[in-house]
């Protein structure tokens, strides 16, 4: 080229794209780095590639490298290479032209080339370099192919570019932004190392930036000499074998990623080959991070593309139901957007999630067979979070299913029980898993609803998270024996005794159906043993525990209060003293008062709240001074 400055004209309606890129295609300004930073990490692996039949191209060492440097007094950013370079004719034809991407056209050259030495590059769309006008007003490139002069690119992006000869004398690409006002934090040291550290702490190459060496004693500060100081680990645990990695390097990594300061409670390294590559590194926390609870749920995994993060959290990767699994996947088999910030939805990306998901479910399996004090201790943090995959997902539900664990009456308080535990001890008689729901274990293991079924020695699951009522109406039966809620339904009973007592009682149970207008039903019980009443309701009916956890939702117009039935056990002093009292005076107004208070008693036990606690209160009064008076 001779030193003849020429302008030229972008082939596209570059003004247009670049608003597109600006404003719409990134969400964070910061992206721009990265976007640098891999495309001169590509340069550097096509300068490999061809070297190894072009022995020129090395001429300039093969000590490869990207470097960033910083000119606060002009307000620049310079990102450099030691890679391929670009000729005149490459970088009119490639910089000159938005989405005709460079890499794209290497790669298509590779396809016959030997798969081991193929290198996998992520700029496919040509777009990536465009993203510093988002933070320059102008840019300016200098670069040298091994065999070809220097040149020089500058432009503002508005419509057109200036090419020069260049500066370089050796190969390589210098790009140096003249940022915007608004831009120039990014001539701080620390925000360039949180943004490398960020993005591409795990690339292979190193990324080195010059810093002011500490002064010797006696020597004046401003006498030291820069040093370069590489700011990425290029630590791609994942890309190592697991037998060439310390648990101590496992530990380091995961506390990296998760921001946890407590070890993992189990590692997860594995990698697909053959049809679909990819490569991960996860890991099980110990603990729930203090924001598990309250905060929007998220996904926990980062998805790289050849050691550069591509997505801080990617939900593709792994269902929300695993949200608490911290790690990384790597794999160039992704196809992505142009912005490279969201996954296509395509059945690469679905196998790679079904292995994934395969995988943590099944290293829970063993952990659940093989080390069962480890998997409770796991299962008290994370258990509630597997049972919305049962709930969630059909095609995972039985191997999900097989990995809950439950409180029961029979466990005591802080033990568990897994289903196939609970069927086996199943008296022969017992034909159901009897399950109940509400707020803690203290109230429904005194429960008047298990009376019976403790009786029979019949075990019944305790269940108190609020994603239960969702997930054991999903698994409907286990092992050919149907999940039966114990405050729902009847509890048949042909004995003699109970239809006698219905004969008897029939008067009083008609008038309190009567006077009760809230309940469906007055009937007498065979569930209850020591109490006197409790509220059931029929068989696939709402429970009240799940209509106030409607509510709580403020969903309560989507669950409005069911009528249920009221149960009276015959045999207790207080049911039999109201049917005296019946039976001598039918009209006395104590009758419904003491009927009212039955009512309240089993609104209580099935943990509701009394419509009129003031009422309830003089009802009580009124009985306690009965009983003194005489």
């Amino acid at each position: 080229m001779s030193g003849k400055t020429r302008t030229l004209k972008f082939r596209t309606e570059l003004e247009q794209l670049l608003d597109i890129i600006i404003h719409s295609l990134y969400s964070e300004k910061e992206i721009f780095l990265r976007e640098l930073i891999s495309n001169a990490c590509d340069a550097i692996d096509k300068a490999r590639f061809e070297g190894l039949t072009n022995p020129a191209i090395l001429e300039d060492g093969n000590d490869w490298y990207v470097r960033l440097a910083t000119d606060s007094e002009n307000g620049t950013l310079t990102v450099s290479d030691n890679g391929m370079g670009m000729s005149e004719e490459s970088i009119v034809e490639h910089l000159g032209t938005i989405a005709r991407s460079g890499t794209q056209e290497f790669l298509q050259r590779l396809q016959q080339a030997d798969a081991a030495e193929r290198p996998t590059l992520i700029g496919q769309f040509g777009v990536g370099f465009y993203s510093a006008f988002m933070v320059a007003d102008r840019v300016t490139v200098d670069s040298k192919m091994a065999d070809q002069p220097a040149v020089r690119w500058e432009s503002t992006g508005k419509g057109k570019f200036n090419l020069s000869e260049g500066t370089r004398t050796t190969r390589g690409t210098e790009i140096t932004l003249h940022l915007k006002e608004d831009a120039q934090e990014f001539l701080d040291d620390y925000r360039l190392r949180a943004v490398v550290k960020k993005y591409s702490d795990f690339v292979e190459h190193p990324i080195l930036k010059a810093t002011a060496a500490p002064a010797q004693e006696g020597e004046e500060s401003e006498a030291a000499e820069p040093v370069d100081e590489t700011l990425n680990s290029r630590k791609a645990l994942w890309l190592r074998s697991p037998s060439d990695v310390e648990e101590s390097e496992y530990e380091e990594f995961y506390k990296q990623v998760s921001k946890d300061f407590e070890a993992p409670a189990r590692t997860i390294h594995f990698s697909a080959e053959g049809a679909l590559e990819f490569r991960s590194l996860l890991f099980l926390p110990a603990r729930k991070p203090m924001d598990f609870a309250w905060s929007e749920p998220k996904a926990g995994v980062q998805l790289y593309v050849q050691r550069v993060l591509i997505m801080q959290e990617c939900e593709e990767l792994l269902p929300l139901y695993l949200r608490f699994v911290r790690g990384v996947v790597d794999s160039s088999d992704l196809p992505l957007n142009v912005s490279r910030e969201i996954l296509q939805q395509n059945d690469v990306l679905a196998r790679i999630r079904k292995a994934l998901v395969n995988k943590v479910l099944r290293v829970l399996g063993q952990m659940k067979e093989k080390e069962y004090d480890a998997y409770v201790d796991f299962y008290r943090e994370f258990g509630a979070t597997l049972k919305e995959g049962v709930h969630q997902d059909f095609e995972q539900r039985e191997a999900l299913t097989r990995l809950l664990l439950f409180d029961s009456v029979a466990t005591g308080e802080g033990s568990y029980l897994s289903l196939d535990q609970y069927i086996e001890a199943m008296p022969e008689s017992q034909d159901v898993i009897h399950y109940l729901i509400g707020e803690n274990r203290a109230a429904l293991v005194n429960s008047p609803y298990v009376e019976r079924m403790r009786e029979r020695g019949e075990d019944v699951l305790l269940l108190t998270d609020p994603i239960d009522e969702f997930m054991v109406s999903s698994i409907g039966e286990y092992e050919g024996k149907t999940l039966q809620a114990a405050d729902r339904g009847s509890v048949e009973d042909d004995s003699d005794e109970l239809k006698e007592a219905a004969e008897r009682f029939a008067g009083l149970l008609t008038a309190m159906q009567e006077k009760l207008a809230e309940v469906k039903e007055v009937r007498l019980s065979a569930r209850l043993t020591t109490s006197a009443s409790c509220l059931v309701a029929d068989d696939g009916a709402m429970s009240a525990h799940l209509e106030r956890l409607m509510s709580r939702m403020g969903r309560g117009e989507e669950a409005p209060p069911q009528p249920r039935i009221l149960e009276l056990n015959a045999k207790h002093p207080a049911v039999e003293a109201l049917w005296k009292l019946h039976s001598a005076d039918a009209s006395d107004q104590r009758v419904e008062d003491y009927a009212r208070l039955l009512y309240d008693q089993a609104v209580l036990a099935e943990g509701s709240k009394v419509g009129d606690p003031s009422a309830m209160a003089r009802r009580i009064n009124d009985l306690i001074a009965r009983s003194v008076t005489g």
